[in-house]
């Protein structure tokens, strides 16, 4: 017979143990490296209590610390890496205009962009997965469905562009290659009016359009705002497809952005006013600049000495990362630093929008969903070795990629639904010690 007493002390120094760590990380990375003062720890990590998928996003730093720990049978070999992403979840990918002008799904947050093993992209897009399946009342069964849907179609396209059957450089999810919920979010976008943005952010005070001031937006110190324009003609260098008019980019106002995600709570943001393009009266269009700092894989990943030649500015990593990943990246991509700190810019789309779970109304539409999420991951793995003959990658990643998945999909698919399904149990229980910490 089992002593009660001695399971019961067994599981209450692990689960001491396992909040022990869980504050340990969060004041090395919010504390140390970010260093959020309360109030903005506060901000964040009342985002994080929303939910266990809300803690999930806030704390990839955790994942990272506990997924770099375990052993996994289809990691690609550690001298051929790939371009990831570095935080590939469920609500990163959504619909914004392309540089041609067209609407289009794809992944829209770069900011930890890295190299290392594809699988992480995967692993964590699979605890995301889980995590949304269980939000929506799905049962385990289906919850590893899901995973294995996503994986096994990733294996697919990752084959179809090995094969040369399709080419990651002209792949693109559109109106005409979408289904379900992801197509009726793009023709429900096609109906917004190109101001929408706009209109919702500015107004107009004798012709001259101007920042509204809100919770979210506010006006800049004059100390601040000399800064930035001190900084702006470094950030012309930087646009790989400047435009020729140099009063397009002529700043016209600008505004401090807050309440914006929830992982780069701390990070200083801008909104930036320019010019419409071409001529005067055309609509305005709205920038965006972010801060920028290390990439959270880099802290558990192997060092890539040959990355962080190429892109020592955090700004330049992101802008690369994004038009290595995208088939059309925004032209408005730059870079600039500002009082010792590290900025990206690109443009405010005014088709910017993601799917929300109320927006999923079957199991169907679940899996028609994760089918393109699951071909625009292959994507954009297989493109960032755009750059094969510049020595960045010198060696196809989507080759490297099946050679580490193996002849058989069902084989990575299984293993990662059980993985993903038994780690968002634990996201559950530390999303628990959490809850408990931050009361106090």
């Amino acid at each position: 017979m089992i002593d009660k007493s001695i399971t019961e002390g067994v599981i209450r120094t692990r689960t001491k143990l396992r909040q022990q760590t869980l504050i340990s990380i969060f004041n090395e990375f919010d504390g140390k490296i970010m260093k959020l003062d309360e109030g903005k720890r506060a901000e964040k990590y009342s985002k994080m209590l929303l939910s266990p998928f809300s803690f999930f996003r806030g704390s990839a730093y955790l994942f990272y610390f506990d997924a770099t720990r375990q052993y996994f049978p289809y990691h690609s070999s550690p001298d051929r890496p790939t371009w990831i992403q570095g935080d590939l979840h469920f609500e990163n990918f959504g619909a914004f205009r392309s540089e041609d002008g067209d609407l289009v799904y794809d992944v829209n947050d770069f900011d930890e962009g890295y190299v290392g093993s594809y699988l992480y992209d995967l692993l964590r897009m699979s605890v995301s997965i889980v995590l949304v399946c269980r939000e929506l009342g799905y049962t385990l069964e289906d919850q590893w469905d899901c995973v294995e849907t996503y994986v096994k179609e990733y294996y697919r396209q990752i084959q179809a562009f090995c094969d040369d059957k399709d080419n990651p450089g002209k792949f693109k999810v559109d109106e005409d290659s979408a289904k379900g919920p992801v197509k009726k979010l793009l023709r429900k976008l096609e109906k917004r009016k190109s101001a929408h943005f706009l209109e919702k952010v500015t107004s107009l005070v004798q012709d001259d359009r101007i920042f509204l001031e809100t919770e979210e937006l506010k006006v800049p110190g004059a100390a601040e705002q000399k800064m930035l324009e001190h900084a702006w003609p470094f950030y012309l260098d930087t646009l790989n497809s400047r435009k020729t008019e140099p009063e397009h980019y002529k700043i016209k106002d600008i505004a401090v952005k807050h309440g914006s995600g929830t992982a780069s709570i701390g990070l200083n943001r801008y909104y930036i006013l320019i010019e419409g393009e071409g001529h005067a009266g055309a609509e305005d269009t709205v920038l965006e600049a972010k801060e920028v700092r290390v990439p959270i894989p880099a802290y558990f990943m192997p060092y890539s000495e040959s990355f962080w030649h190429y892109f020592g500015h955090q700004g330049k990593r992101v802008t690369a990362t994004q038009q290595a990943m995208h088939h059309k990246a925004d032209p408005y991509l730059g870079f600039f630093t500002m009082d010792d700190r590290q900025f990206y810019v690109r443009e405010r789309s005014p088709y910017k929008k993601r799917l929300k779970l109320e927006d999923i109304d079957s199991f169907e539409d679940m899996e028609r969903t994760l089918l393109l999420m699951a071909r625009i991951t292959a994507k954009m793995h297989a493109r960032a070795d755009a750059d094969v003959n510049k020595g960045l990658l010198p060696y196809h990643s989507e080759k490297e990629i099946a050679r580490a998945m193996g002849p058989d999909p069902e084989l990575p698919a299984r293993h990662l639904s059980h993985w993903a399904a038994a780690y968002a149990d634990q996201v559950e229980a530390d999303f628990k010690l959490f809850r408990e910490w931050a009361a106090l």
